[in-house]
């Protein structure tokens, strides 16, 4: 009986031991996934949206060496009657107008602050099209038509077989993928899970297999379609999008602060949604788009993509929301109002011809309830036209 205890004895420490080498070896990969579960937690939210950096591996957008560009400020006016109300239901974290290259309002709130680098989610995916604009202008890429694997030969044989590159930046390339963010077993929330434990997001996207529809049919949001759209960009450039953003927009933004992307475990950025800036960087950049791609005197973006990416291309639904290339367009829009918009209430909001935008980030837990992006924009619209 002793032999026997003294047996079950050592089986039991050698469990303890094992976990706690396994603990110590996959302590990182644990903390992550910790911070992933918890990460939209309605204590933590706001609180996360500012550390993204203390639960996922990141990689630095330098701001570079140069003068910091002055925003200015012009003069002040009253919001709109129910901003206020809009803010607290909506769990604004700062608010932003600019209009006429100078900022007409600014506030933080939920005990954020101006210094605060704020995750942008999709608005991440409209600095990527900013980008994908000069490349091609340059002549890195040939053709919106030619097909992804032409520059991201890994997908081959997935599902991306056959889609072009105007399909991935339509959002139309009729890849089968779940976008419901309170799914815990949906296809992006098992993406953010291989984020969170260092796999690679080239293995996920080429191990998509499934299309719903022919590439071009229909437009459907799928996130992971723009990190195609990164794929493309480093394969035809062989550099990292994190190098050739900083160089080619960031830098010459001349930024407050350096920025940085989330990546994933093989130090990739993960482009559809892991920007990190202070809000008036994102102004910043903001500006830049509204002056057609011009910025301190430097046609930066080409200012015929910039007209051409904002313009609702894809195939939407009649009577919806329009989508361009990495760009959203409201329903019932003039000219020249468009919008980079992100999951819990990140916008940037755009109204040319009145030379205003509008930057809001936040943490709103219920930004996918019924109505919600409509009653946004339509807040939005009330700020332009009270100016």
């Amino acid at each position: 009986m002793k032999t026997l205890l003294k047996w079950v004895l050592r089986i039991l420490l050698m469990l303890v031991l094992a976990a706690v080498v396994v603990g110590i070896w996959k302590r990182e990969e644990i903390q992550r996934l910790v911070a992933v579960n918890s990460l939209f937690a309605e204590d933590k939210i706001v609180h996360n949206f500012s550390h993204m950096n203390e639960a996922f591996k990141t990689v630095d957008l330098p701001r570079g060496k140069g003068p910091t560009s002055e925003l200015g400020y012009g003069t002040g006016f009253d919001l709109p009657e129910g901003t206020d109300t809009w803010i607290e239901d909506r769990s604004v974290t700062s608010l932003l107008v600019m209009q006429g290259g100078q900022i007409r309002f600014e506030e933080y709130y939920l005990g954020t602050t101006a210094e605060d680098r704020r995750i942008s989610w999709s608005v991440a995916k409209s600095y990527l099209s900013a980008l994908f604009g000069i490349l091609l202008a340059e002549g890195s890429i040939d053709s919106l038509d030619d097909p992804v694997v032409k520059y991201a030969p890994k997908l081959e044989g997935s599902a991306y077989e056959g889609v072009t590159i105007r399909n991935v930046l339509n959002m139309a390339s009729g890849v089968t993928f779940d976008e419901d963010y309170l799914d815990y077993n949906s296809d992006i929330n098992r993406m953010g899970r291989v984020v969170a434990l260092g796999g690679e997001l080239d293995n996920f996207a080429a191990s998509l297999q499934d299309s719903f529809t022919a590439p071009g049919e229909t437009w459907q949001y799928v996130s992971i379609d723009t990190h195609v759209v990164g794929m493309v960009v480093r394969g035809a450039t062989g550099r990292s999008v994190a190098e050739l953003l900083s160089e080619k927009i960031l830098q010459p933004l001349g930024l407050e602060h350096d920025g940085y992307y989330v990546t994933d475990g093989a130090g990739v950025a993960f482009v559809l949604g892991g920007l990190n800036f202070t809000t008036r960087d994102y102004a910043r950049f903001g500006q830049l788009i509204l002056q057609n791609g011009t910025y301190d005197g430097q046609q930066l973006v080409p200012a015929d993509w910039i007209a051409e990416s904002v313009w609702p291309s894809a195939p939407t639904a009649s009577g919806k929301i329009g989508y361009g290339y990495q760009w959203w367009i409201p329903v019932g829009a003039h000219e020249g109002e468009f919008l980079a918009r992100g999951v819990y209430g990140q916008y940037i909001y755009f109204d040319q011809p009145r030379d205003m935008l509008i930057v809001a980030t936040g943490a709103d837990r219920r930004f996918r309830d019924p109505g919600v992006n409509d009653a946004n924009i339509e807040m939005f619209r009330k700020i332009a036209q009270s100016l």
